[in-house]
C-alpha cells in the first residue's frame, strides 16, 4: 500500500538535502536519473528468492514490480519474515540474499562468508527507513515529544504511567492521562529493534542498560510480530507506545512523536528531517561492502536522529550463475536513481547520492 504522494515543498526539500535530482513520478511515466535519462535495465529470467527484513517490504515490492514489468519470464519472491530469519536463511543457503536493518554479527560473518565460492558477503545499502515513535494515549493526546532518556526509561519500565513527571517535563501543555503506559516491542528478531536499541544505549545510557540487539531484552511490555503487528497492535490498544518503520506508521495513522536531538532541538520526522540524519552517516565497511555508522546523537539542525539503513547482504562472488544475472538485475533497478527517488512516495528517505553511487558500482561488481 503505497502513501501519497509528498507535496512539492517537501520533495524539493528532500532533493536539496540528499543531493538528488529528481523527485519521482507518477506510475504511468517513465522516472528518470540526475541525468535526465530512465535507468538502464539488464533483463534476466528466472527465479530468485529472498527474504528478511519487513522494514523494506514495501520498498522490495515496488522494485520488484518495476523490474517485473520491464524484463518478462522472471519470478522474485522476497518473504518479509524479520532480520534475523532472513540471515539465517541466507546462511542455510535457502535464500539468494538477505534484507536485515542491521549488519552481521562478527559471528554471523564467518558463516555467511561461507556460502560466497571465492568471495564474502557484504552489505549494500538500499533502503533508509525512518523509525517513528508512535503511541496510543487516547483520543485527545497528540503532539507529543520525548527526549532520549525519557524514552529509555519508558520502554525499560521505570515510567510506567503517561502523567509521569518525566513524560510531564517533555510536555508541559499536554493534558496526560493518569493511566499505564503499555510499551510494545517487536517479538520476532528484528533489524529495527537493534537500531532502536542502539539509539536508546547510543542517547541514553544511564537510562537504558540492555544494550542493542534483535531480540527484545527489557522486561515487561508486550510484543507483536514485524512492523505490521506493531502498527495494528498500537492503533488498536488505548495506553501504547512502540517504535516502528515511518512507513507503517504512515499507513496506519499513528501518532507520532517529535524526539530530541543532540543539538537540543524536537525534530518531528519527516523526509527532509531524517535525511539530515542520512546524510552524516559514515561508510564503515572495506571496498565493496558499505556498512554504515549513523551517528544517533547528530547535532545538525533539524534532523530526526532515529534512522535505520537496511542492508541487502548478498556474496561479493560465488553467486550460482542462474542467479547472478537476475539478482545484479533487480539490484541495479534498486540503486539506480529512479529505483530510490521511488522510495519517496512509500514512506522512505532516498540514499544519499554519495552512498547511493557507492552501491551502485558494488552491485556492478557481483560476479
Amino acid at each position: 500500500m503505497k502513501l501519497q504522494r509528498y507535496g512539492t515543498i517537501a520533495c524539493l526539500a528532500l532533493t536539496a538535502t540528499l543531493g538528488l535530482s529528481a523527485c519521482g513520478s507518477d506510475n504511468n511515466e517513465p522516472s528518470t536519473s540526475a541525468s535526465g535519462s530512465t535507468a538502464a535495465v539488464d533483463c534476466a529470467t528466472g527465479t530468485v528468492n529472498a527474504q528478511g527484513s519487513s522494514a523494506q517490504k514495501n520498498a522490495m515490492a515496488e522494485w520488484i514490480k518495476a523490474y517485473q514489468q520491464k524484463c518478462q519470464g522472471t519470478t522474485i519472491n522476497y518473504e518479509s519474515s524479520g532480520s534475523g530469519a532472513g540471515i539465517q536463511a541466507f546462511i542455510a543457503g535457502t535464500a539468494d540474499f538477505a534484507g536485515s536493518d542491521s549488519a552481521l554479527k562478527p559471528e554471523e560473518q564467518p558463516q555467511a562468508d561461507a556460502k560466497c565460492t571465492g568471495g564474502k558477503a557484504i552489505h549494500l545499502p538500499m533502503v533508509i527507513g525512518p523509525v517513528a515513535v508512535v503511541y496510543n494515549a487516547g483520543g485527545d493526546v497528540k503532539d507529543l515529544q520525548f527526549k532520549p532518556a525519557t524514552l529509555a526509561k519508558i520502554f525499560a519500565g521505570t515510567v510506567t504511567k503517561w502523567d509521569d513527571p518525566a513524560i510531564k517535563a517533555d510536555n508541559p501543555d499536554a493534558k496526560l492521562p493518569s493511566a499505564a503506559i503499555q510499551t510494545v516491542h517487536r517479538s520476532d528478531e528484528s533489524g529495527t529493534t537493534d537500531n532502536f536499541t542502539k539509539y536508546l544505549s547510543k542517547t541514553a545510557e544511564a537510562d537504558w542498560t540492555f544494550g542493542n540487539a534483535k531480540a527484545w531484552k527489557a522486561p515487561g511490555g508486550v510484543g507483536a510480530a514485524k512492523s505490521d503487528g506493531v502498527a495494528s497492535k498500537v492503533k488498536s490498544t488505548v495506553g501504547t507506545i512502540s517504535y516502528v518503520e515511518w512507513s507503517y506508521a504512515e499507513n496506519s495513522g499513528l501518532n507520532m512523536a517529535k524526539v530530541q536531538n543532540g543539538a537540543g532541538e524536537w525534530a518531528a520526522l519527516t523526509a527532509e528531517s531524517a535525511g539530515k540524519t542520512i546524510a552524516g552517516a559514515k561508510v564503515e565497511g572495506q571496498g565493496d561492502d558499505l556498512k554504515l555508522s549513523i551517528d544517533y546523537n547528530t547535532k545538525e539542525a533539524g534532523a530526526y536522529p532515529i534512522v535505520l539503513a537496511t542492508y541487502e547482504i548478498v556474496c561479493s562472488k560465488g553467486l550460482a550463475a542462474d542467479k547472478l544475472k537476475l539478482v545484479k538485475g533487480l539490484l541495479t533497478h534498486a540503486a539506480s536513481a529512479e529505483g530510490q527517488n521511488s522510495l519517496t512516495e512509500l514512506g522512505y528517505a532516498p540514499l544519499p547520492e554519495t552512498v547511493r553511487t557507492k552501491v551502485e558500482t558494488a552491485v556492478k561488481n557481483l560476479s
